[in-house]
């Protein structure tokens, strides 16, 4: 790329360049640092505070209160005692958790009285952080124009290896370095990590995830989707595990909580850690998401959920264990969908084969091996050779691995691994003894009869795929089993060790030389070793090299676009669980199939929707009773109480939780969803059509006083108006 592409003191120049368009200001997932630049848009946008409140350098602002809630979920503190808001469905696997048949907090909800009564939740984190800071060059040193791409991501891996080990032995954090901008930048992110996290108040299902899977990724929506937590420290405010004698985490930046509501128009921001977009990719790669990746991912969850679902409404016991499980598989089996739909409403791909052409006319004379053309050629090779190959990676894990027991055979593997090191007496015991314990947790949400009939449903399925999708030893194995799929789950079902718990323990608990030999003949682990040993010598490889000289491609592209774009686009890195802000305004939408525009929903909706006979619309007596004596309290607007709002933030999956802004830096709702024909933001943004949706913080106050008796949380919150 010598003397083609510019250094990156100038790219970085280029994104924030005076030919910056406002009618982008909506669009955008902005990193704390960038905001300085960015604060003319937002003033001209409606923010009314400088953006050293929302992001300081170091120094104390709201960026201090908006955590890592989990996994991948944004949380927000809400209180100097370590109060947390966040989304129900972000806390529902930890409250499932906690629940159990005589005391089941999701379909009647948990509300503590007092700190005393608040649940702690196992496995649970939440992280803040605490410094952010660009170390490109530190990452990039030692690199030149000679380096080959192997020995570069050597280098990188080795320097990030060693700049994330000094911050941790420096400031006592843990550390995480991330690429930006494909690789063109390194960003640092220090982290402090709190695993003492307690349950405080908790909607039921009716409130919490009203609505379910039929309103999911929809517009109009009125759940109550929020969950309430508390972090709790050691003595010195500092990550303690848990103890009843840790105390409420201390905290020096929260968020006030304005209860004075929204209308349309108003400025708004969302905070949080956005999962992954990918904005900047070529046609090719659009259509490879569009045309192969989503539809065998909605197809093969189509029946995977079928199943589930049935099984779930004939028996109160299958719904507590698939509940989480089951909201997890619907959430991207939706969600895929609203992303095709919004790609080919908007035409992405005519529109991306548009900017590739502007960018090949940018370039002008640029020709040669380095340029946009030649670049963009490569790419479209690399698809189209990977397509066959990806379709095989990915059928074959929503399929095989999709079904329960097979992928749980990964602990026999592991079992016959550690045979395979020849370990015996109480060292043996002890390695088994560490394996057992993942496979023991799983069967406490497992029905093998349910997983059976999965079994009989997506095998057909996989069977069918064209080209090497399909492993050669699964076609004998079929063939074995007369050529039946019900014969041949009866016997996976009827004769491995992992359909029931004491047979699989065995393994475990009382180990033998010829367990090896049981293991390689246990139907599902041939089930399991056919596919995955034809990924490991056909699929995967073809998958590495494809990922490889995408990531070269890719960076490349990247580069060239912010060089010869610059006065096209306003320029942002895409999401990867950094901590983002995006900004836009609230704003109604008329979705499609449909005639009504609103920007917000109330409790009529809810109680208009009650349906006692479908769960998921089920509302709970209490709230229909407040409903019905009008028993609002300060929460009444209009007669009613709001309940939702939507608005024109650039979202993604990760803001799951995160706190919605007002032009203050005020709490005005929880972000949650977005509208189903803007899901396409994570590879195009329209204006016209996304929305984020969030919870009216109105109703969430509404729902913990009125519904859970609960408004002694109200003395720690800063109420303004």
């Amino acid at each position: 790329m010598r003397n083609r592409l510019l250094p990156l003191t100038l790219l970085s120049t280029l994104l924030f360049s005076s030919n910056t368009h406002t009618s982008f200001a909506k669009e955008g997932m902005w990193r704390p640092a960038d905001l300085k630049k960015q604060e003319a848009e937002m003033k001209k946008a409606g923010l009314q505070i400088p953006v050293t409140q929302l992001y300081n350098d170091g120094k104390p602002a709201l960026n201090d209160a908006v955590v890592i809630f989990g996994g991948g979920c944004t949380g927000e503190v809400v209180s100097s005692q370590g109060l947390i808001f966040t989304n129900h469905h972000c806390g529902y696997g930890a409250v499932q958790g906690v629940s159990s048949n005589e005391k089941n907090y999701l379909i009647n909800g948990f509300w503590a009285k007092s700190n005393a009564e608040e649940i702690p939740c196992p496995g649970l984190s939440v992280t803040f952080i605490k410094k952010i800071e660009e170390v490109t060059k530190s990452v990039l040193s030692g690199i030149t124009e000679e380096t080959s791409e192997d020995e570069r991501n050597k280098i990188i891996a080795s320097n990030i290896k060693f700049l994330e080990a000094g911050y941790k032995r420096a400031l006592g954090f843990t550390a995480e370095v991330k690429p930006f901008y494909n690789g063109n930048e390194y960003w640092v992110t220090v982290l402090e990590k709190y695993d003492d996290v307690r349950l405080v108040g908790f909607p039921p299902n009716g409130i919490g995830k009203f609505g379910g899977d039929t309103d999911n990724w929809m517009w109009p929506r009125q759940t109550g989707d929020f969950g309430i937590f508390r972090v709790y420290a050691g003595a010195d405010n500092k990550p303690a595990a848990y103890s009843p004698n840790n105390k409420p985490y201390k905290a020096s930046q929260y968020f006030a909580v304005n209860t004075s509501g929204v209308k349309e128009g108003d400025y708004t921001m969302v905070y949080g850690f956005p999962y992954v977009t990918r904005e900047y990719l070529s046609s090719a790669q659009l259509a490879q998401t569009q045309d192969v990746i989503d539809p065998i991912r909605i197809a093969a969850r189509k029946i995977k959920l079928g199943v589930w679902d049935e099984a779930m409404r004939q028996d109160p016991k299958t719904f507590l264990k698939y509940a989480s499980k089951q909201s997890s598989i619907s959430n991207g089996y939706k969600k895929w969908q609203g992303e095709i739909r919004g790609l080919e409403l908007n035409d992405v791909k005519s529109k991306k084969l548009a900017y590739e052409t502007r960018l090949m006319e940018r370039s002008g004379e640029d020709t040669g091996i380095n340029s946009p053309k030649n670049t963009l050629s490569q790419i479209t090779a690399a698809v189209e050779h990977n397509n066959p190959y990806l379709r095989a990676y990915e059928s074959t894990n929503e399929t095989v691995m999709g079904i329960e027991i097979v992928s749980q055979a990964v602990y026999l593997q592991r079992v016959l691994n550690i045979h395979r090191q020849h370990i015996t007496g109480q060292a043996l015991t002890d390695t088994l003894s560490k394996v057992k314990r993942g496979l023991s947790s799983f069967y406490k949400n497992y029905d093998p009869v349910l997983d059976k009939t999965l079994f009989e449903n997506l095998m057909p399925f996989y069977y069918m795929q064209p080209g090497v999708a399909v492993a050669p030893k699964i076609k004998a194995l079929y063939a074995e089993n007369g050529s039946d799929f019900g014969k041949w789950s009866g016997n996976v079902f009827g004769q491995s060790a992992l359909a029931l718990p004491q047979l699989a323990m065995h393994y475990f608990d009382s180990p033998k030389a010829s367990d090896t030999i049981d293991i390689k003949n246990d139907p599902v682990y041939k089930i399991y070793a056919a596919v995955t040993e034809w990924q490991d010598k056909q699929v995967k490889p073809e998958m590495t090299a494809f990922s490889k000289r995408m990531d070269y491609l890719n960076r490349v592209y990247m580069q060239q676009q912010l060089q010869y774009m610059g006065k096209d686009r306003n320029f942002y890195p895409d999401a990867n669980q950094t901590l983002r802000l995006t900004y836009g305004h609230v704003q109604g939408i008329t979705p499609q199939g449909s005639s009504l525009y609103s920007y917000k929903s109330t409790l009529e909706d809810v109680i208009a929707k009650h349906n006692p006979d479908i769960e998921e619309f089920n509302v709970p007596v209490k709230l229909r009773d407040l409903y019905m004596s009008k028993d609002y309290g300060r929460w009444n607007v209009d007669g009613t109480v709001p309940v939702t709002f939507i608005a024109s933030n650039h979202t993604s999956g990760g803001n799951s939780g995160s706190p919605v802004l007002n032009a203050k830096g005020q709490l005005i709702g929880i972000n949650f969803d977005r509208v189903w024909d803007g899901t396409m933001s994570d590879l195009y943004y329209d204006p016209n059509l996304c929305r984020n949706i969030a919870v009216d913080i109105r109703y969430v106050l509404f729902i913990i006083e009125k519904y859970g008796n609960a408004s002694w949380l109200f003395k720690e919150m800063n109420l303004v108006k």
